[in-house]
This record gives structure tokens, sequence and C-alpha cells, in this order.
């Protein structure tokens, strides 16, 4: 391998926007892979860059570290996302982001309403949460009212 295709963990966490220790965790989880020189430093090659760009578009998109590894694990040994295999993995992300969309319209929308916090200092959450009914919905806790899909924690972060 040329020495001009491999990188340190620092070029690396500059290039891709990811700390180093995100990179340890993303190595750990089998979603990249690096190399060690005699001195047990990491290296790795260049195409662990696109591998980096693709786990970022997958986690704003709202996947989960085990749904990107399943998309990964489903490329070749050793291959980066051809433009190929980009459109084929990504398709499925529409219906996905759609379904954000729609979900941060609605909340856009109740915004200055009750969105189910439990409150009740607005007039409007006494009359949508009377006795802080949303306590006991099985969206509880938090904003039961607010969309699910935005209710859910980061997904990527290591």
């Amino acid at each position: 391998m040329d020495t001009h295709d491999v990188l340190t963990v620092s070029q690396v966490a500059a290039r891709s926007g990811f700390a180093p220790s995100a990179l340890r965790f993303y190595e750990k989880e089998g979603l990249i892979r690096a190399g060690r020189t005699p001195g047990g430093q990491r290296r790795y090659e260049r195409s662990v860059l696109r591998r980096l760009a693709f786990i970022r578009a997958a986690g704003n998109v709202g996947l989960s570290l085990e749904e990107i590894r399943e998309q990964l694990d489903g490329l070749p040994a050793g291959r980066t996302p051809t433009k190929s295999d980009w459109h084929r993995i990504s398709a499925h992300w529409r219906n996905r982001l759609d379904e954000q969309v729609a979900a941060l319209e609605a909340l856009r929308d109740k915004l200055d309403s009750c969105i189910g916090c439990g409150c009740l200092s607005l007039k409007q959450c006494s009359i949508s949460n009377p006795s802080d009914e949303a306590a006991g919905s099985e969206e509880a806790p938090g904003a039961a009212y607010l969309p699910r899909l935005l209710r859910r924690p980061p997904r990527v972060a290591p």
C-alpha cells in the first residue's frame, strides 16, 4: 500500500469531522477498519473517509447504529459504497426523510399549544391535557404528544 494512501487518526479526524474517540468507537463496532504500524499506531486507508461520510449521512437521516452496520455489512468486504450502492441504499431513506419532514411540520404547527409535556402552564394545555392525562399514556415519559419520530434519542453518536 502506498504511504500516501494511509492516514493517521489525527488526519482522519480532521478530514472527517469525527473525534478520534468516535473513530475508535466505529472501529470497535466494526464499521471501519484500521491497520497498525509496528509501534501499534492506527493507520487508515484513505477510503475510510467515504465510509465515515456514509455513517454521518445515515445518522443525519436517523438510522440507528445497527441499521448503518447492516447497510455497510451488505457491501463486499473492504469496499466502500459506489454510486450504484449509494443509490440502492439511500432509496429507502426518502420515506424516512418524508416522515421526519411531516413530524417537524406537525411540531411547528403545534409549537404554541400543548405538546403533552405535563407543565399545564398554558390555557390550551388544560384543554388538550386535562389533569396531565398524557402522563398515563403509553407515549410517556416526556412530551407525549410530540410526534414519535422527534422523540427518538440521537442514534449514531458514540
